[in-house]
């Protein structure tokens, strides 16, 4: 019996699946069987189920108590096969690779779907152009043909399985939810922001602060519009260009305290106040939709909800199950580490072999002991902050990991050039660095907005040569840690199959699991594991090394 077999939602509700050969096609003939729980739960023996896309099939099989061992969704592959030939943005669904390998028109990809909190899906909810499963696999079998012919293969299809494997976490995470106390929630909007208003005006210390800052103007001044703020300065005498807190908060005023008050307390109750509570939490659990790889650099964002976003103090409202723990696990000093590992530096390799504060390791090597100096140098070559103190910063750093800063060099001057820039695995920037916002912040380039939620089709689009390879600059670093991680995630999920214990949260390096309070010891050690072998699985034998700071709490605001 073959261990890969296909599957696709058939327009009766049922679906049709088919054993798969080494080339991706039918090695037998194709069933069409009713019920699609029972198609894939009464083949244990299969370890890889291939489809068009995840989010099209497993919330349902979820649903039902099924749970797949291994995926390879089609439309993930799609969109790193064409970044890695060069072409992304083009559309990436089943439908228009079908059309593109039978050189017919190319449709162009459906618009994302809206989050709509508490919405139940269909049982397969429409993904696009729906396609019989022999056009898809057809589909499959090129795609394997293509990762063949890229110029590191073993790599290219291991980026697919992580990305795919992603798939399944993100899948999996949404089921599970955040465990959140709504209760809890309440208070601390009730403790910050005072009592609610009829008719779903500002809360009463928000209408406090306001009052606050218009008596010191002398005049009636809306907080909440940047621009009345600007002009009241003016009016005072105090030029400010814009209300952000780096510009404000040195001005000397009796309006900047509770300006700076408000805004903060106005984020929280627009970004996770009651509104977003009622949306966002059900059953005692926080559901925001997680979408695996959601930005060119392989980050993931979530469709509404803000979890990647989360502020501290909204963090009590967090709190495990009784006689459970929340795991909470940062990776320490991810990005230096990942650095290391694709330069092959041997200084900043053996630093970042040891399981030690590795920016304090960096500062006695090359800067005397001058911990932030270090810090300072290492994320400005990362970054491309390489003018006024960051080029001497550099320039230390470049005589001490002369291979590390070449590396990342190497790829800004190629993000100038307008050359392909690939992570370690394969996954590749576009060469007019097309990117969405939250990645182009990163590289220090302006954001078009300061929300997480980002779709495929790029966010901003530079023209700036400079700033494309910043951004290349970074993504190498990025990119290849997001790599990492999918693989951390996949090892995980192995691990913790058969325990008690769900992953629930994830964000860039930090994992929450939630688990009983008897496993949460095997959940650390699993979390160590996972991360050593996802480093030997990614970057092959180094002496690099990706210790975690881990927390067991039962609130989450005390992990940190």
């Amino acid at each position: 019996m073959t261990d890969r077999w296909a599957l696709a939602p058939a327009e009766d509700g049922g679906v049709d699946v088919a054993p798969l050969g080494p080339d991706g096609l039918p090695a037998g003939p194709v069933r069409r069987e009713a019920d699609p729980a029972e198609a894939v739960r009464s083949r244990p023996g299969v370890t890889r189920w291939v489809w068009r896309s995840t989010a099209e099939v497993y919330p349902r099989l979820l649903a039902t108590g099924v749970r797949v061992e291994r995926a390879y969704d089609i439309e993930a592959a799609e969109t790193l096969l064409l970044g890695h030939e060069g072409r992304y943005g083009e559309p990436r669904s089943a439908a228009a690779a079908l059309a593109r390998l039978r050189g017919g028109p190319v449709p162009p990809d459906p618009p994302q779907r809206a989050a709509e909190p508490g919405a139940q899906s269909p049982l397969f909810e429409p993904q696009g152009i729906p396609l019989p499963l022999t056009d898809l696999l057809a589909v499959y079998a090129e795609q394997l043909r293509r990762t063949d012919a890229t110029a590191r293969p073993d790599r290219m299809r291991l980026l697919t399985a992580a990305e795919s494997a992603g798939m399944l976490v993100a899948t999996e995470m949404n089921r599970a939810g955040l465990p959140w106390r709504a209760d809890v929630h309440r208070a601390v909007l009730h403790d910050l922001l005072g009592e609610r208003y009829a008719g779903g005006g500002e809360p009463r210390r928000l209408a406090e602060l306001a009052e606050e800052g218009s008596a010191a103007f002398g005049r009636r001044v809306r907080p909440d519009l940047p621009a009345d703020v600007v002009k009241a300065f003016a009016q005072a005498g105090i030029k400010v260009t814009s209300t952000r807190r780096w510009e404000i908060e040195s001005v000397d005023h009796p309006a900047v305290k509770p300006l700076l008050e408000y805004k903060k307390l106005y984020r929280i109750w627009v970004a996770h106040g009651w509104s977003w509570l009622q949306d966002w939490v059900r059953e005692g659990r926080f559901r925001p939709e997680f979408l695996a790889g959601g930005t060119v650099t392989g980050r993931w964002v979530t469709n509404g909800g803000g979890a990647l976003q989360i502020p501290k103090v909204i963090r009590r409202a967090a709190v495990a199950d009784p006689g459970w723990r929340l795991v909470v696990a940062d990776a320490d000093q991810m990005e230096p580490r990942v650095l290391a590992a694709i330069s092959r530096d041997p200084g900043l390799m053996e630093v970042a072999g040891r399981e030690t504060d590795l920016y304090q390791s960096v500062s006695d090597r090359a800067f005397s002991g001058d911990r932030a100096q270090a810090k300072l140098a290492v994320l400005g070559a990362v970054y491309g902050q390489t003018s006024g103190d960051g080029l001497k910063n550099l320039a230390a750093l470049r005589r001490r990991f002369p291979k590390a800063v070449a590396f990342v060099d190497e790829a800004a001057r190629a993000g100038e050039e307008g050359r392909l820039v690939r992570t370690w695995l394969g996954r590749t920037c576009p060469p007019a660095a097309r990117a969405t916002d939250d990645a182009v912040e990163e590289a220090g380039i302006p954001a078009a907005s300061d929300e997480d939620s980002r779709p495929w089709t790029p966010g901003y689009a530079s023209t700036d040569a400079r700033a494309r390879g910043r951004f290349a600059r970074n993504f190498v670093v990025q990119g290849s840690a997001a790599d990492w991680a999918l693989l951390l995630l996949a090892a995980l999920r192995q691990t913790l199959n058969g325990m008690a214990a769900e992953l629930v949260f994830f964000q860039h390096d930090e994992v929450i699991v939630h688990c009983p309070e008897e496993e949460a010891e095997a959940v650390v050690t699993a979390i160590r594991e996972a991360a050593d072998l996802a480093g030997r699985l990614t970057f092959g034998e180094t002496p690099v090394r990706f210790p975690f700071t881990t927390a067991v709490v039962e609130c989450y605001a005390d992990a940190k």
